[in-house]
């Protein structure tokens, strides 16, 4: 079995080198075949560089491009390098590489894809709004996947080659959607405990707790939509439909009870509404069906 270690890693000069390091020593305590693959997101200093002499294989971009593209580029080269299991792990040193036996153990045990679960190892610390976003996250994904995922954003994570060749579109969701097509092609899934440690220096990811919740929701919204959307457009759908139809029976009300006749701009408002929730309900039985 050869695996290829990934690191996504933007700006992580100080921490990369130790990164690498101590992956060496976890494969190498276990005689695993193996390499170590740093995809570089175009950064600004020495990352690449002190990467390549810690003995990693590096791939650069030339300039920065984000997670999931940069996931996506994981994916590409580790398959070139030959990789039967891809292990992805943070460059930011909050995972411990010496727990990644314990997800090779898994898919040596014929797991698919192996998520390390924060939620049911240990978190040193985690900011309040941050668990919350990743709880709600899951649960979106369990009910989308129909399993229970108590991690769905894990960044250590480990999968076969198979796995490896779903395609991966979304530029937000990325870590969910392979979840979510692994599922869907019938994959086993697996998730091990893991210990997560807490970040020297400020999280790049949390700017403010404010501005992480509102990508949060946003996020899980786009989830839904691209992944459930009969659920999601039946749902506003309804809801506009269901306002449509109580103000007509408001109407009728006006009507039977006290003969008032008129209320023409109520009557052309509540048909405007019924359409609009007719046809977002029409929208969401379409795109049901044309979903990938």
């Amino acid at each position: 079995m050869k695996v290829a270690v990934t690191i996504p890693a933007f700006n992580e000069e100080k921490s990369i080198k130790r990164v690498v390091e101590s992956i060496k020593k976890a494969m190498n305590s276990g005689r695993y075949n193996y390499k170590i693959l740093v995809v570089d997101d175009g950064s600004k200093d020495k990352t690449a560089s002190v990467a390549k002499k810690s003995g990693a294989v590096v791939y650069s971009h030339p300039k920065n491009y984000g997670l999931a593209e940069t996931f996506r580029t994981e994916i590409e080269k580790a398959l070139e390098l030959g990789a039967d299991v891809i292990v992805h792990i943070d460059a930011d040193m909050q995972y411990r590489a010496e727990e990644i036996p314990k997800l090779l153990e898994e898919i040596k045990r014929g797991s698919d894809l192996v998520l390390g679960s924060r939620f049911k190892g240990r978190i040193e610390y985690m900011p309040f709004i941050k668990r919350i976003g990743n709880m709600a996250f899951s649960k979106a994904i369990s009910q989308i996947a129909g399993i229970r995922i108590s991690d769905a954003q894990t960044g250590f994570r480990a999968f076969t080659k198979k796995v490896a060749q779903l395609p991966i579109t979304s530029n937000h969701t990325y870590t969910q959607e392979q979840i979510i097509r692994a599922v869907k092609a019938k994959f086993r899934i697996e998730e091990v405990p893991v210990y997560f440690a807490k970040r020297d220096g400020k999280s790049r990811l949390i700017s403010s707790p404010f501005g992480y919740a509102i990508r949060a929701w946003i996020n899980i919204i786009r989830t839904y939509r691209d992944y459930e959307p009969l659920r999601f457009f039946g749902s506003i759908g309804s809801i506009i439909f269901g306002l449509g139809f109580l103000i007509g029976l408001y109407l009728a009300y006006l009507h039977f009870t006290t003969g008032i006749v008129g209320h023409f701009a109520l009557m052309m408002l509540d048909i405007l509404i019924l359409s609009i929730g007719l046809q977002i309900i029409i929208f969401g039985f379409i795109a049901d069906m044309s979903r990938k």
